[in-house]
Order: C-alpha cells, then structure tokens, then sequence
C-alpha cells in the first residue's frame, strides 16, 4: 500500500530537473500513505517522472523500492496497492525465462505488464493503481483495479499530463485547474462524494474503477474497460452449483481462497470485527486457515446501537484475540479534522468512525482484512428491502423501481433540491440520473440485481471505499477485502434472486425482505441462529453526538455567517433558509447536515492552502494561462 504520482513532459519544456523537483513535491504530500520509504525516477529521455511512497508490506528490503526499473532501463513502475495471487503469476513468468530480484508483488507486476499489454490486467486479483512508462514506446500506461479500491487522480496542461494517488499531491502543479465545477458540487449535494470521472475539481477526473488508459508521445490518449460488475449475468468460466448447498459450498471455497491470498504480509495482520455478517465470515475464514487472529472494533459511550457488545461475541465464539476501545467523539472537534484529512470531500457521516477504528487498529497491526463489498455483492441494504416492498405492493399501480430507489434512500438532496442552491440540476448530473435510472427499470432481470449494480458503480467506489482507503491511510494502515476478490465477485453477480434475498408476509400483510441469503446460510455453520439473523446496524456515531444543539449551532455559524465560503458557489440565500428549516426537529436530518458542514469546511482548507502556496514557482511559464490565486 502506498502512493503515487507522476508527470509526463509532452513537448520539452520542463527538462528532467523540473519534472524531478515536481515528482518530489507531489510524493511529499504524501507521506501518510508510504512512510516507509520514497522514491523518484526520471527516464534517460526527461520526458517523464514517477515517484513512489511506501508502505512496506511484502519484503521489507530495499529490494522492494520503487519506483521499480527493469533491467536495461525500458520499462519503470510506481504502484499502490497488492496483487494478491504474484506468486502464481512469477512462477508461470519463470517458466517463460524472466528471472526476479526480490520477493515482492511489483517487480512481478513490472514484468508481467512491461509491454503494456493491457489485455494481462485480467489475470491480476488485488487492489491496485499503478503506472508503467514504456521507454521504448515513449507512453504510459495506467490502470485501476475492478472496484475502485486504489485511488487515481488524472490531471492535463499545455504540454504536461500528471497523476496522482490523491488530489492534493496535483495541488502543487500551479497550472492545475481548481475552479469548482457546478457539476462536482451537483454530485457532492446529489450523492455525498463525487462521481467518477468527475473530481470536485474541473481541472482533475478520477479514472474508473475497472478501466486503463494509456497515453502516447503525442498526448493521444486510448481507454477502455477490463472488468465490468454486470448483477444477473453469469461469465462463461462461472457454473453455478444445482443446488443451494452446492452454491453455499462454492461460495465457501472462493471465499476461503480470497482470506488466504489476503494473508501474505511481512508485518503483523488483524481484522476489522463489528457484530455483522461480512466481518464474521471473513474472520471466522482466517481461524479456520490456523491464524492467530487479532480482530478490532471501537464502540460508542452511551450508544444502544454501538456493535462493539456483539464483536466481543463474535470474537470470544470464534477464538480471536479480541481488542475495542469505547470512545465518547466530539463533533465539533472532529469535524474539522475530517474535513482537513480529505483530499477530496466525502460527506459519509461513518467517515468519523472508520477514521477512529484505523487510528485504533493502527497502534497494534499494520494490515487489516474487512468485510466492505458484502452489501453490494450480496444484496445486504435495507434500502433494497423497502425498494423490493414498495415494488411488489404498488405493481398494480405501474410503480417505478427508479423512481424510488433514487429517492432519498440512496441520494442525500433531490434535484429540486439541487436547483434551489445551484440555480439548475446540471446536464451531466440530469444525465447520470437518466443512466441509473436506465439501469434500475430494466425488465429482463430481477429488481435486486439492477440495484446491485448501480451501488458497484456509483455507492461503493464513491462512498465506501473511498472513504476506507482515506481514513486508513491517514494512519498508513492497510485494509484489504476479501469479500471484493475478483472470483468472489463473479460469483456474486452470477447467483440468482433466491440465493439473495428471502421474503416473507408481514403481520400487516405487506412483504418483507431480508438480504444476503448465502451468506447467512454459510456463516450459521459458524456462529449461532440468532446471532446471523440479528438486525443489521450501520457503522455510526450514537444519536446524542448528532443531535445536540451544539453541533446545529456550530454548523449554522460556519453556513450562515458572513464568511461562509459555500455562499462563492451556493444561493447563501436559499442555503440559510435550508439553515432555519434545519432547526425544525421534523426536517432536521444529519445525513444532509453533515455533508454540507463537511463540504464548507473542506473548501475553507482548500483555499488555505492556495493562499499558503501563492508563491510557489510556476510548472511551465510559457504556459501562460496559469491559476489566480
């Protein structure tokens, strides 16, 4: 795990020098993500640097430094991340004749995409981001993993192209476009993040999830796509068992091999346990492989719904060395460090305690496994419940599954919402709404596995997992999902309704829904009825931190006074009437609050830090349209 950056020199301007000091500055945003070492190359030509922080996981010798150059010089890697399955791949490279150094997943990766042979990308299982640069061929290669877990920030200029693992480090390009785009800002009010390819940037798009792109001597640029989660569609090289236990079976398998291959690491290694499903599967794998396993939860003072009662259940029933902490937050005073932590904002109210749980873990092991990605491969939101209810009671009435799903049970502001602070609801924001809603109201499969799908492309990577890899990398921990290995996947999207979801009648004759199906089948082999069955929780902070009136005063100061930055970009008029209908206890709702307190608090750092780089040299003056400060 670790972070990157980079920049190619397209016409010559910079020289090998400028494009080394910026490398250089870009890595030393990053240090959080890698501090374990630092690197930066610039090829024989001058054309192109990479730069590297590192987090030592797998050979801890300088042999593991990056980033990487092959022999002869034609080919050098920066990459973050971990394939899980090298060793498998190094044996097959040997057998072809390449001979290794080092013990270590990138060299491995080095050779086996050396001809930026894009077509390899699907032999890989981990998480990763990384760039290749060809010497030969003069272009690069860059490329993310299926789901998003590694970050990739892309950024242009007159004669430059540079990346990034985090926004931040592109903020030292003076060049770099900062305006805040409507679109951006629609997307943050709309969905809490913003969605790929967009960045809150105008200047800066993230590569998706499951895409490469290469780019050539010319800035001609080429993409295209190596994985896509398509719910209900099952790959050639997937059969599925006739019979659910043959399927729980399967799934037990794949889900083992995924703990396993997340098991290599040279520094010590937990996991994650809250008192839900996908944690305890992935733990209860781990013992059964015969590790000593340390599992970590942080609980809430006060808090009737804080899981981490049920995690020392878990933990003592499977045999773990269990550790938590409970903690009582301050809002106020985490809230700004929040904001300050984010590269990018992120208004996921479980930023908080993810940041808490990873400070925590941190202090004792330097990798740890999770159970993100079940809800979305498994079919586990209570979101899709009350969608698949609402659908099933109002079929008669020509019910509409988009129309509900993308209410506010996934989206945070509606669009007229949107046009009230904004002015208008964008058309690329108009247009993502269209695509989804596309998606979801699909008839040649069932509902769950249209939801499914939209929450792979737009929840998971744009919430979730943007928000594990931040808040952990803060404190240069690792987390790694098995539940997201690419054969766990395409099994999941491969199952059929019944092997998610279970229904039933209400007492009041409405039916009800319950998810993740198989995965409760397999985990009642380990832990008792009751416990597989219980109510699913959400990761959260206790009630009481929400709703005191200390935070509604400290989130109306920063949104209604004369200094409120939101007001460059937002109707502050509108904005300070959302303010007083806030105060109201039957509108007031912290999942609008939150993002909006983290976004005006976000935006005042960023301008912070303008004005503290407001006399950094230029990346190229012949540039010539540089950014104000």
């Amino acid at each position: 795990m670790c972070g990157i950056a980079g920049i190619v020199d397209l016409d010559g301007r910079l020289g090998p020098e400028r494009l080394r000091e910026l490398a250089a500055a870009m890595n030393a945003t990053m240090v959080h993500r890698g501090p374990d070492d630092a690197g930066v190359w610039v090829d024989a030509a001058g054309r192109c640097a990479l730069a590297q922080r590192r987090l030592s996981i797998v050979d801890l010798s300088p042999l593991g430094h990056q980033p990487m150059v092959l022999d002869g010089g034609e080919a050098a890697l920066t990459f973050n991340g971990e394939i899980y399955n090298f060793m498998e791949i190094r044996r097959r490279l040997e057998s072809q004749g390449h001979r290794f150094r080092s013990r270590c997943d990138a060299e491995v990766l080095l050779h086996l995409m050396a001809g930026q042979h894009v077509d390899r990308l699907d032999s890989l299982r981990g998480m990763y981001a990384f760039a290749l640069w060809s010497a030969r061929q003069r272009s690069l290669l860059l490329a993310r993993d299926p789901f998003g877990k590694k970050p990739l920030y892309l950024a242009r200029g007159r004669g430059w192209f540079a990346f990034a693992s985090e926004l931040r480090a592109l903020e030292v390009i003076d060049e770099l476009d900062r305006t805040i785009a409507a679109e951006s800002l629609a997307d943050y009010l709309l969905l809490q993040y913003v969605h790929a390819p967009r960045s809150i940037y105008q200047g800066v798009e993230k590569l998706e999830p499951g895409c490469w792109l290469t780019l050539d001597a010319q800035g001609r640029e080429r993409r295209g796509r190596h994985f896509t989660f398509t719910a209900g569609d099952a790959e050639e090289e997937v059969q599925l068992a006739s019979t659910r236990e043959g399927r729980v079976a399967q799934l037990d398998a794949l889900l083992t091999q995924a703990v396993e291959r997340r098991l290599i690491s040279d520094v010590p290694l937990g996991a994650f346990l809250s008192g839900g499903i996908d944690s305890a599967l992935v733990v209860s794998r781990m013992r059964r492989l015969g590790v000593h396993t340390k599992t970590y939860s942080v609980g809430f003072a006060d808090s009737p719904e804080s899981e981490h009662v049920q995690a020392r259940e878990i933990a003592a029933h499977l045999g773990c060395e269990h550790h938590d902490i409970v903690l009582r937050p301050d809002a106020i005073e985490l809230a700004p460090l929040i904001a300050a932590r984010l590269d990018e904002p992120n208004g996921d109210s479980s930023c908080l305690p993810t940041y808490l749980l990873a400070e925590f873990t941190r202090r004792h092991v330097t990798v740890a496994l999770s159970g993100d990605g079940g809800d979305e491969m498994f079919g586990g939101y209570g979101r899709y419940f009350d969608t698949l209810a609402d659908v099933a009671v109002d079929a008669g009435a020509g019910a509409v599954a988009s129309s509900l799903y993308l209410g506010p049970r996934l989206t945070i502001f509606q669009p007229p919402d949107l046009a009230r602070f904004l002015g208008e609801v964008p058309a690329a924001t108009q247009a993502g709404i269209a695509r989804w809603s596309a998606m979801l109201d699909r008839a040649d499969r069932p509902l769950i596995h249209n939801m499914r799908r939209v929450d792979v492309e737009s929840y998971l990577p744009g919430a979730v997992l943007a928000k594990v890899d931040r808040m952990s990398m803060q404190h240069s921990l690792e987390v790694r999902c098995p539940l997201l290995d690419l054969d766990v996947a395409r099994f999941a999207a491969a199952l059929g309704a019944d092997d998610l979801i279970a229904h039933s009648r209400g007492a009041n004759g409405r039916p009800t829904f319950t998810g993740k199906r198989i995965l409760k089948d397999l985990l009642a082999r380990e832990l008792p009825h009751e416990w597989v069955h219980r109510r699913k929780r959400g990761f959260g902070l206790p009630a009481g931190f929400w709703d005191g009136p200390a935070l509604r005063s400290f989130a109306h100061d920063l949104l209604a006074g004369p200094d409120t930055v939101l007001a460059d970009w937002l109707d502050h008029r509108q904005l300070k009437g959302w303010l007083v209908e806030q105060e109201n206890p039957q509108c007031f709702s912290i999942y609008r609050l939150w993002p909006m307190l983290i976004l005006e608090l976000w935006l005042r750092e960023s301008a912070a830090r303008r004005r503290a780089a407001g006399g950094r040299r230029p990346v190229a003056a012949a540039a010539g349209h540089l950014v104000a400060e």
